[in-house]
């Protein structure tokens, strides 16, 4: 398919200029402030704007193994809506992807049914057992990174042998930091006013941030990159910096419920419960402030789909996990960047750039010859969040009803459209 982008402003080089894009053959061919439209099928884009596909280097697509809660058809369909041109796919599946056999399960479905780009990351233990390792050598090849994700590695001695084997092969181990022995049983919230206010039993930050101290020593010995999951205290926050500051290859991400909401704003609802939990205000302006000075690298859904059923139980019963493809762009641009707390291109860089960076993705730079993986982004779109209009089969989301000033125009994947919503278009001419 051959497209002509026209009369859109292109995130290019930091900055936004007017230019139309031609697409041809999966790849940028074109890039001008006038392009002829001959021979292309043309797309009157009124001043949107045209930026790197997002990247989401945290989702959990269910397949194989639970796919009554998502499949990668209808998880890949949900990021294309959100705006998303890759996904890494977390191995918390049936069978866990631990070794090439496991592994081809997940990326037979990927090239039978992905809308988008899917790079599946390899646990680093057995089964997510922490009791050995996984095959990484021999998964290295088709794998993103490894990851646990779901539990942390408990063992020092495992996350050690772990580090210095993935250094060897030039991949990053992911980590869900979350040191068992310091977690409250049957712990619903966050261990803060909320919970005791409540009589909910807390989950203490300590239990996060304990393992990326843990973590971050093992780096400084054997060198590891080493990605921090869905960061969500103050303490990991200030933790990353210093690592950073020493110059060690270490990186994170936060999602977006952690950077606008507080335990304050929970209600007893399954679509409020997740791992690790919102936290307290101080928590989220110390996330908030790392990605403004850049210890906070991406941003990630952590999307986590389950039944309506496994979500029905409240704070205490609910399983932990929401969904967050669908309303990741809009919440980030209603509630960070219109009132002027975080810059669009920080949260363009979150997106677009430093996930691609950190995993040796291809994309991220609107340039000649790239591949043609692009969003177009309407800042003029209000509408209210409904989850029941979700591609996702998860409906689990903080942010249903809330009102929302922008919406996700169009996701372009390897040169076709993926998904498009240019509602409106007359008016706007």
């Amino acid at each position: 398919m051959s497209l002509l982008l026209t009369g859109g402003a292109v995130f290019l080089d930091g900055s936004f200029q007017n230019l139309d894009i031609a697409v041809s053959e999966g790849r940028i061919v074109s890039i001008s402030p006038s392009l002829p439209q001959e021979g292309f099928s043309v797309i009157e884009l009124h001043n949107r704007l045209i930026v790197p596909g997002f990247v989401d280097v945290h989702v959990h697509l269910r397949e194989p193994g639970f796919s009554y809660k998502e499949t990668i058809f209808s998880g890949t369909a949900a990021a294309a809506a959100g705006g998303y041109t890759a996904v890494c796919a977390m191995p918390n599946l049936n069978p866990v992807p631990d070794d090439p056999e496991h592994l081809q399960a997940q990326l037979d479905i990927i090239q039978r049914s992905a809308k988008v780009h899917v790079y599946p990351y390899g646990a680093i233990t057995r089964g997510e057992k922490g009791e050995a390792l996984a095959d990484l050598a021999a998964m290295a090849p088709q794998v993103c990174g490894f990851s646990d994700d779901g539990r942390g590695v408990q063992s020092r001695e495992m996350m050690r042998a772990a580090m210095e084997l993935a250094r060897t092969l030039d991949k990053p181990i992911v980590a869900h930091s979350e040191d068992e022995s310091l977690l409250t049983k049957g712990w619903a919230v966050h261990d803060g006013d909320f919970a005791r206010r409540n009589g909910l039993p807390g989950n203490d930050p300590a239990s996060e941030w304990k393992q990326v101290e843990r973590d971050i020593a093992l780096v400084r010995e054997t060198g590891c990159r080493y990605h921090v999951c869905h960061v969500s205290t103050k303490e990991s926050v200030a933790l990353v910096r210093a690592a950073k500051a020493e110059g060690l290859p270490v990186t994170c991400e936060t999602g977006p419920h952690y950077l606008v909401l507080t335990d304050e704003d929970l209600l007893d609802e399954g679509r409020f419960k997740m791992n690790p939990p919102i936290r307290s205000a101080a928590d989220r302006d110390a996330l908030v402030a790392g990605l403004l000075d850049g210890t906070v690298d991406c941003i990630a859904t952590d999307h986590a789909p389950h039944s309506a059923e496994e979500k029905a139980k409240g704070l205490r019963g609910s399983l932990n996990g929401i969904v967050g493809l669908e309303t990741a762009f809009p919440i980030l641009y209603t509630q960070l960047v219109e009132t002027g707390i975080v810059p669009l291109e920080t949260i363009l860089n979150a997106l677009c750039v430093n996930p691609r960076r950190i995993f040796g993705l291809p994309g991220g730079v609107i340039a000649l010859g790239q591949p043609a993986d692009l969003t177009v982004l309407d800042l003029n779109r209000p509408h209210v969040i409904n989850s029941q209009s979700f591609r996702s089969l998860g409906r689990a989301t903080p942010f249903d009803g809330w009102g929302v000033a922008a919406a996700v125009a169009m996701t372009i994947c390897g040169g076709e459209i993926v998904h498009a919503d240019l509602q409106n278009q007359e008016e706007d001419a």
